[in-house]
């Protein structure tokens, strides 16, 4: 973990244009505020490419995708290549229909993006690898780290599986993470809000590798921070302290949880 990818984020705010699901805009939005971010939720077509111009970083979420909303989607990503900013995409629930998949390779054929993130089920999919999945959901088992690889040498990426164990695989290397908590498996948003926190820190200077190892790492160390706080009971109690361990640095963090 590099603490001073986290310092510049909080130093310069990066605007992350945020085309994501209904279900999650506000944890997400809360959670990149605390991290230090600055986050704005627009999907209108009209405006999509112009609050791309604007911003640091887009994030595309397809969680709660509609056709209408598609469009939009790819006239925020092309601008962002235009511009030269990272652009992070989040299959959310890709193996569950068709309808998704079809989605998301129009967005990879038609965009370049800095990275994907995803649960195992997920990132299997989208290079053909069976996997059982369950609504959003991925509840099978492979090797979540040759999906990394894969996803990562097919879209030309950086890929980013999600997890007990998170895999990334970028510039032809491979790292694991184990911070983190149960806890994020009980809250709507977690991984969504993972992908919001890495496009921040790939808003920096800072190689594309370092950036997204802290984003992992610095993600699950909030967690397991934040479950062991002594007000924290389950599902309810976690979610304002994990907001709170997003805003504080690694040290403390460390510190504290220590």
């Amino acid at each position: 973990m590099n603490a001073d990818i986290i310092k510049d984020v909080r130093r310069t705010k990066p605007l992350i244009h945020h085309l994501t699901n209904q279900v999650v805009m506000n944890f997400t939005a809360n959670g990149l505020l605390a991290f230090g971010g600055a986050p704005v939720m627009a999907k209108a077509e009209e405006e999509a490419a112009d609050m791309a111009t604007a911003a640091n970083g887009v994030l595309i979420n397809i969680g709660t995708l509609t056709s209408a909303e598609l469009p939009a989607m790819i006239k925020a990503a092309v601008a962002a290549n235009q511009k030269g900013i990272p652009v992070v995409l989040d299959p959310v629930g890709v193996a569950a229909t068709s309808f998704r998949m079809d989605a998301v390779k129009q967005l990879t054929e038609e965009i370049q993006f800095t990275a994907i993130k995803g649960n195992a089920g997920e990132m299997a999919h989208l290079v053909q690898t069976p996997w059982e999945t369950k609504g959003v959901d991925s509840i099978g088992k492979g090797d979540a780290k040759e999906v990394a690889k894969k996803v990562a040498d097919t879209l030309q990426t950086s890929a980013v599986v999600t997890g007990e164990t998170d895999y990334i695989y970028t510039n032809g290397k491979l790292f694991s993470n184990q911070s983190g908590d149960p806890l994020l498996g009980s809250i709507t948003g977690a991984g969504c809000l993972l992908g919001s926190i890495m496009t921040a820190c790939l808003t920096t200077d800072h190689n594309t590798e370092d950036c997204l190892k802290t984003a992992v790492s610095f993600y699950g160390l909030a967690a397991s921070y934040a479950a062991n706080q002594q007000q924290v009971q389950g599902p309810g109690s976690f979610l304002p302290a994990f907001i709170d361990a997003l805003s504080m640095d690694v040290q403390t963090l460390e510190e504290r949880e220590s």
